[in-house]
């Protein structure tokens, strides 16, 4: 390929990568405002985040089962899409769904941000991966900078709402289960294929939430109401099936490390999107911590693009 052609999918895929990151961001904005305007719980709301998001996954898993490679994947690989979908999309999103009841937009968009330096922790103690000092100071980095932040949202909230610090913990575990999810799909995606791991995730992980709704909620007690199904719906689009596949794409044009690096504007995009829209306040300190969070991030993005995209001979 001439170097044109190169340079020109290294911008598309930045480009697509900048604007699913940002997309993905809005996720938390649409929970918040649904939860304010029509007092859905959130098992409720992310049952219908997914049962809108099901036809798109359902078209993309037969797509890709005429288009993408014909290799039959095994019954251990079937068990390990399997539980990476319900540890990354189930579990985190339960999670995240329930906390975002009692923590800012921005700071759930920042505690999540944690997931890249728990992978690396995962990796050096699960899979004997060296720690460097670059990965080191970028782990100091950015949980210094998650306590700066975390005691500036202190600020606003009155010390004896125990559910704050709660909703801290559920956003908390869903970092630590969305990094076990990527940790694993770095070592399946590559054998079973970006879009078509993208899709199997999906599909499993709305089968659990599926199930998880028919165990504790009842349909019939679900008020259709137009601004629900408007949140429902964006969030199924917006927030998740459109970036969930741009996503993708630009990990094949320009490599996951390089979009685990651009999706370090998710907190930034959080956060100026909940101060026009949800009128949340941001600090000096705030500023400060996510400016610390994302150099952090940055930096182990930048680690991993040093060591572990080198070609395999």
């Amino acid at each position: 390929m001439k170097p044109q052609g190169k340079q020109a999918i290294r911008v598309s895929g930045f480009l697509i990568s900048v604007i699913a990151a940002v997309l993905f961001s809005t996720k938390a904005i649409f929970v918040k405002s649904a939860y304010k305007q029509t007092g859905v719980d959130a098992v409720t709301l992310l049952t219908l985040r997914m049962l809108f998001s099901l036809p798109f996954y359902l078209v993309a898993a037969w797509l890709v089962g005429r288009k993408e490679d014909k290799k039959t994947l095994t019954t251990k690989q079937y068990l390990w899409i399997i539980t990476l979908g319900i540890l990354g999309y189930y579990l985190s999103s339960v999670f995240d769904f329930i906390g975002l009841q009692y923590v800012s937009a921005g700071l759930e968009r920042l505690i999540l941000f944690l997931y890249p330096t728990f992978s690396v922790l995962l990796n050096t103690f699960l899979f004997k991966a060296k720690l460097t000092r670059t990965q080191l100071i970028a782990l100091v980095l950015t949980y210094a900078g998650i306590g700066i932040a975390y005691l500036g949202e202190l600020q606003q909230v009155e010390l004896h709402n125990s559910q704050f610090y709660f909703g801290s913990l559920m956003i908390f575990f869903c970092a630590i289960t969305y990094s076990v999810y990527l940790v694993g799909t770095g070592r399946m995606v590559n054998r079973v294929g970006v879009t078509r791991y993208t899709t199997y995730v999906m599909l499993s992980s709305t089968a659990g939430i599926f199930i998880h709704f028919l165990l504790k909620r009842n349909v019939q007690y679900i008020s259709f109401t137009t601004p629900l199904m408007g949140y429902s719906i964006a969030l199924a689009i917006i927030a998740t099936v459109i970036p969930s596949f741009m996503m993708s794409s630009g990990m094949k044009k320009i490599g996951s490390n390089n979009v685990s690096i651009i999706t370090s504007i998710g907190p930034v995009s959080t956060t100026l999107q909940a101060y026009y829209f949800l009128d949340e306040k941001i600090l000096d300190v705030q500023i400060i911590g996510t400016i610390m969070v994302i150099i952090g991030v940055v930096l182990i993005g930048w680690q991993f693009s040093s060591t572990a995209e080198k070609p395999i001979a």
